[in-house]
């Protein structure tokens, strides 16, 4: 399932929590990237489990969409969404 994301000034890309969550990545950690097709990010020192990114974006995913095309949210509705670029 392809995610869509934004490269921001400077080069910058902001990954999801959701994503971070699932792969390991926590704020300073390296990560590897290599060139071939397009760019593949690696955690520099876990497994991706691609099943795993795939549940935790389908979840994520589910929950936006529960909360789109409403006025606002209820209260405490957003607090398990990530809607960090979403609010830049």
């Amino acid at each position: 399932m392809p995610l869509k994301l934004r490269v921001r000034r400077k080069g910058y890309i902001i990954l999801p929590k959701a994503i971070r969550e699932a792969v390991g990545i926590d704020e300073g950690d390296e990560v590897i990237v290599e060139l071939g097709d397009g760019i593949i990010l690696k955690p520099a020192k876990r497994r991706v489990n691609e099943e795993e990114i795939r549940r935790s974006l389908r979840m994520h995913l589910e929950r936006l969409r529960e909360i789109q095309g409403r006025r606002e949210p209820r209260p405490g509705e957003l607090a398990g969404a990530y809607l960090e670029e979403e609010f830049e």
